[in-house]
């Protein structure tokens, strides 16, 4: 018994220090090209500007018009809060990644040595994920300093409890989502095209583009995707959208996601690695 806990504590410190290397490593990579890298991250911000505009055009500056339960104040802050959940749940070439692995045949590295691939690539992202907001945080302020007056009032410490956990969770769902995608190219080794309706179908439903009260009218089925958690559900919590009654249930919801997702994920790649071939040196 005392040996078989001894070779469990072994197996978890070294499995620790494998994550700690991996995060480390992929840190170090990100820093390599800071310039590139804080370069297209300042440039994100520009759509931010140019939605505030747009909003305003369609408010036509008038603050006291109200369009679906919003005004212009609220579509301001509803818009920088989604900018935020974006923030977490956006994973930029997760899906292209995973494809080229697969197809180019370099997947075999997560085949062949103690490393777990999905593992592998999600302290990766976090480490891509550490370095963006150590660049990010200070426009960040700075936009919401400037835009201060449209943002509601902090909320209660049990609201900004869960806004933070649906924000961990949005990570979560947004990484297994695209994950799930790249897994595909196992059967598929061209992905490109269902990236693209992807990341087309995310943007109109997961309330990127509009809250979801503009289209839940005529999608009704839109309040039961995952694609929710990514964007209009954070937001929502802050904005006072979600009812505290149901916040809980809403959370919950959105951790089932989570394990769906990563039993597909799981299922995903067992049976993919079982057709995969891959030949030469």
């Amino acid at each position: 018994m005392a040996t078989t806990s001894y070779s469990f504590k072994e197996n978890a410190i070294a499995s620790v220090r494998v994550k700690w290397l991996i995060l480390k490593t992929a840190m170090e990579e990100r820093l390599v090209y800071r310039g590139d890298f804080a370069f297209a991250t300042l440039v994100r911000f520009l759509p931010i500007v140019t939605q505030i505009f747009l909003w305003n055009a369609i408010f036509a500056g008038n603050t006291d018009l109200v369009l679906n339960g919003y005004s212009y104040a609220n579509m301001v802050a509803y818009y920088l809060l989604v900018m935020i959940a974006r923030a977490f749940s956006s994973m930029p070439g997760l899906a292209n990644g995973i494809a080229l692995s697969v197809r180019d045949g370099s997947v075999r590295k997560y085949l062949i040595q103690p490393v777990d691939m999905l593992d592998y690539l999600f302290w990766h992202r976090i480490a891509h994920k550490l370095v963006y907001y150590a660049v990010a945080i200070g426009p960040f302020c700075l936009v919401f300093w400037l835009c201060r007056d449209y943002l509601p009032d902090w909320p209660e410490p049990m609201v900004t409890a869960a806004w933070i956990c649906s924000l961990l969770m949005a990570f979560l769902t947004g990484f297994l989502i695209e994950s799930l995608i790249g897994l595909i190219s196992f059967w598929f080794l061209e992905v490109s095209s269902l990236i693209f309706i992807y990341m087309m179908m995310n943007y109109f439903l997961s309330g990127h583009m509009i809250p979801l009260e503009w289209i839940s009218e005529w999608i009704p089925w839109v309040n039961y995707l995952p694609f929710k958690y990514l964007a209009y559900f954070p937001a929502a919590i802050l904005l006072g959208r979600i009812p505290p009654d149901t916040l809980a249930v809403e959370l919950m919801i959105q951790a089932s996601w989570i394990v769906v997702l990563l039993v597909a994920n799981r299922m995903a790649f067992h049976y993919g690695v079982r057709r995969y071939g891959a030949f030469g040196g």
